[in-house]
């Protein structure tokens, strides 16, 4: 089993920065992608970014150019920097890790932007 915890969610301004982290425990051999997704209300999830083990990353058209993706495989934990945030990046944001093929998901944690 593989656990994901979130953290780094909260409250922002428009135009403000946060970071959130992901950190993987259990057993472990090797994790391949990781990533970020979000959920809106009332909205489906949807891809934020992801990171190959070897650091390729991967983001959504519209993340492109604010968010940064990137990780420390020695910690097993991925990273996302958010800056220039908008009302409308407002979601639980979710970890997700591939582990030998499975896939595991964080609880989320709740980025709120706004004034």
């Amino acid at each position: 089993q593989v656990q994901l915890v979130e953290s780094g969610g909260g409250l922002v301004q428009p135009g403000g920065s946060l970071r959130l982290s992901c950190a993987a425990s259990g057993t472990i051999f090797k994790i391949n992608a990781m990533g970020w997704y979000r959920q809106a209300p009332g909205k489906q999830r949807e891809l934020v970014a992801t990171i190959l083990s070897g650091g390729m990353p991967n983001y959504a058209n519209s993340m492109k150019g604010r968010f940064t993706i990137s990780r420390d495989n020695a910690k097993n934990t991925v990273f996302l920097q958010m800056n220039s945030l908008k009302p409308e990046d407002t979601a639980v944001y979710y970890c997700n890790a591939n582990v030998v093929g499975l896939t595991y998901w964080g609880q989320g944690t709740q980025v709120t932007v706004s004034s």
